[in-house]
C-alpha cells in the first residue's frame, strides 16, 4: 500500500509502536511473563521491514522493547535506521542491567531520543534484581554520557513499598524524569496493599502533575477498581510481537492479532472504532496515553458498510 497520507494519519495513525527485537531477557524477575530465556534475537533483516512497514503507516513514535532489547547485537543499528526513515522519538526499554559506556555512546551516535527503564526496589530480592543497589554505576554512567532523554520509573509491587521512594528521589537527582509504576499481575490487574497506596501517594506527590498520566487512571483504579476509556489500540498504538504479529497489547494476544506487514488504513480504522471489553480494567499505560488524545470521538464499531468502504 501506499503510505499514510498526514490526513489519514490524523484521523487514524500510530502515535506510537512498540516492536519486541528478542523475547529473551538476562534477568528472570517473579512479575514478569514478557520473557523467555532461550529465544534468538530477531533477525535484523526482518526488523528492518517492520521498521520501514511503520513508517509507511507514519507511526510518530518506535519503541524497540523485549524481552531485554539490549541482548540483540545491532541494537544501534537498529536505531539508525529508525532515524533514516524519519521517526520523531525513537525509544527503547531496558532494564539497565547491560548499559556500558560504549553501548550508551553507539545509542547517541544512531539518534535514540529516549529510553526508560523501570527499577523496582533499592535491594536485590526474591522476585527481582532490578534494583538501585547493583544497577547505580551503570545509573550514574548514563546520566554522565547520555545525549538522548531518561524516563526512570520507580515500582511498586515487588520491593519493600518505601524504596520506590528512594528510586523516584534518585531520578530527580540525576536529572532523569521520575516515574511511578505499579505491577499488575498476567492479566493487567491492580493488587495493591493499605501500605503501598501511601507510598504510592507520596510518590506522586514528589513527582508532580507528570504522575496523573492518561487522566489519572491509576487513582480512578485504585479507588473503584476500573477506569473505562476508548482503547485505540491497534490504530494510535501497536503492539508488533517478536514473530511481526500486531496486537492491541502483551495480554490480548489471544484475543486480536494479524500480520503487521499486511496492516492496512482499513485496519486501523476498524480497530480505532472497535470497543475493548477489557479497556475499563487496563493497566496498559502506553495504550491510554496513546488513546487519551481521541477520547472525545466516538468508538461506535465498524459497520459492514463503512468498513468495505474504507478497504476499497
Amino acid at each position: 500500500m501506499a503510505s499514510l497520507n498526514v490526513f489519514q494519519w490524523l484521523r487514524y495513525g500510530p502515535w506510537l509502536a512498540q516492536v519486541v527485537v528478542t523475547r529473551r531477557c538476562n534477568l528472570t524477575c517473579g512479575y514478569c511473563t514478557e520473557y523467555d530465556r532461550t529465544s534468538d534475537p530477531v533477525p535484523y533483516e526482518e526488523l528492518a521491514l517492520r521498521l520501514a512497514k511503520l513508517a509507511e503507516l507514519r507511526a510518530w513514535a518506535v519503541c524497540l522493547t523485549g524481552g531485554e532489547p539490549t541482548m540483540h547485537p545491532r541494537l544501534a543499528d537498529l536505531v539508525a535506521e529508525m532515524r533514516r526513515l524519519g521517526f520523531k522519538r525513537r525509544m527503547l526499554i531496558t532494564n539497565g542491567t547491560r548499559l556500558t559506556a560504549k553501548l550508551i555512546d553507539a545509542l547517541n551516535r544512531a539518534g535514540l531520543t529516549d529510553m526508560q527503564i523501570s527499577v523496582d526496589g533499592v535491594k536485590p530480592n526474591k522476585v527481582t534484581a532490578k534494583t538501585l543497589q547493583p544497577l547505580r554505576k551503570k545509573l550514574e554512567l548514563l546520566a554522565e554520557r547520555a545525549t538522548f532523554d531518561v524516563v526512570m520509573s520507580g515500582v511498586i509491587g515487588s520491593a519493600p513499598a518505601e524504596e520506590a521512594l528512594e528510586v523516584v528521589d534518585f531520578a530527580k537527582a540525576h536529572r532523569f524524569t521520575p516515574r511511578i509504576l505499579l505491577v499488575h499481575d498476567e492479566n493487567g490487574q491492580l493488587r495493591l496493599s493499605h501500605e503501598e497506596l501511601i507510598v504510592y501517594e507520596e510518590a506522586k506527590r514528589r513527582i508532580g502533575d507528570r504522575a496523573n498520566e492518561a487522566r489519572g487512571y491509576r487513582g480512578k483504579m485504585i479507588e473503584s477498581g476500573e477506569a473505562p476509556f476508548k482503547c485505540r489500540s491497534g490504530s494510535r498504538y501497536l503492539y508488533v510481537d517478536e514473530f511481526g504479529s500486531v496486537h492491541w497489547c502483551y495480554q490480548t494476544r489471544s484475543v486480536f492479532s494479524k500480520d503487521l506487514l499486511a496492516y492496512t488504513y482499513a485496519d486501523l480504522r476498524e480497530q480505532f472504532d472497535t470497543p475493548k471489553s477489557c479497556s475499563a480494567h487496563c493497566t496498559i499505560g502506553c495504550a491510554r496515553t496513546a488513546s487519551a488524545t481521541d477520547e472525545w470521538r466516538s468508538q461506535p464499531g465498524l459497520s459492514d458498510a463503512a468498513f468495505a468502504a474504507t478497504a476499497s
